[in-house]
């Protein structure tokens, strides 16, 4: 894979979408505001690769979706919730209910974070590529179809796939320390994070589309 070119891509997708367009960046502002479940809903129209930007349009079909693809996104947290609650959780309980064994709940708990981080990075592989298999299928259930993942991520490359991600995670980073200074800016600050969020979803979207469609995937 060409990760420059992939993000490149991604990049002028994301401009493309709203740059000129401004009441579709409304639309997508509007979309955000709204407990960005409209904007998950896009998010998947984005996924099934649609080219150029797909329009904001149908509403209703932007809710469904957008639940849809939260109760996916929720499902797949349900290891990491566990994990958390568990382990981080009773040691906090412990804590406070003990200080003298504080060593021991703090030991508790940096294992179980520890856990909660590989398995966050295990899930996270699945979960890219499962609910880009609900995006392309229409069906929740692939979501979860582990053969099928599994079956991608073997035909990506698993040193590929996670590069790809990496690279992801990196310019990611880079667009928060940049919203992040920006969001500083009195009573602007907000807004323009606000604005931002659309874009840089567009983006990762359309970089992970491209990540998925290198295993010749439909």
């Amino acid at each position: 894979m060409d990760f420059g070119k992939m993000v490149g891509d991604s990049f002028a997708y994301a401009k493309d979408a709203v740059i000129g367009k401004w009441m579709q960046w409304l639309l997508l502002v509007i979309a955000t505001i709204i407990l960005c479940i409209p904007l998950l809903g896009y998010t998947l129209k984005v996924f099934r690769g649609e080219k150029p930007a797909p329009e904001v349009t149908d509403w209703g079909t932007l809710f469904i979706d957008g639940i849809k693809y939260a109760i996916v996104a929720l499902i797949w947290a349900i290891p990491m919730l566990i994990i958390f609650f568990i382990t981080i959780g009773a040691g906090f309980f412990a804590l406070a209910s003990d200080p003298a064994s504080a060593m021991g709940a703090i030991g508790g708990m940096l294992f179980g974070f520890i856990v909660f981080v590989i398995v966050a990075i295990l899930t996270g592989l699945f979960a890219t590529i499962g609910i880009i298999r609900f995006a392309r299928t229409g069906s929740m259930g692939e979501a979860f179809n582990f053969g099928a993942i599994l079956e991608t991520i073997g035909k990506i490359g698993w040193g590929s796939y996670i590069i790809a991600l990496i690279v992801l995670i990196i310019v990611q980073i880079i667009f928060s320390i940049i919203i992040g200074i920006l969001s500083m800016i009195p009573f602007l600050g907000i807004i323009i994070e606000i604005i931002l969020i659309a874009p840089l979803s567009i983006f990762e979207a359309r970089y992970l589309c491209q990540v998925y469609d290198a295993a010749g995937a439909a």
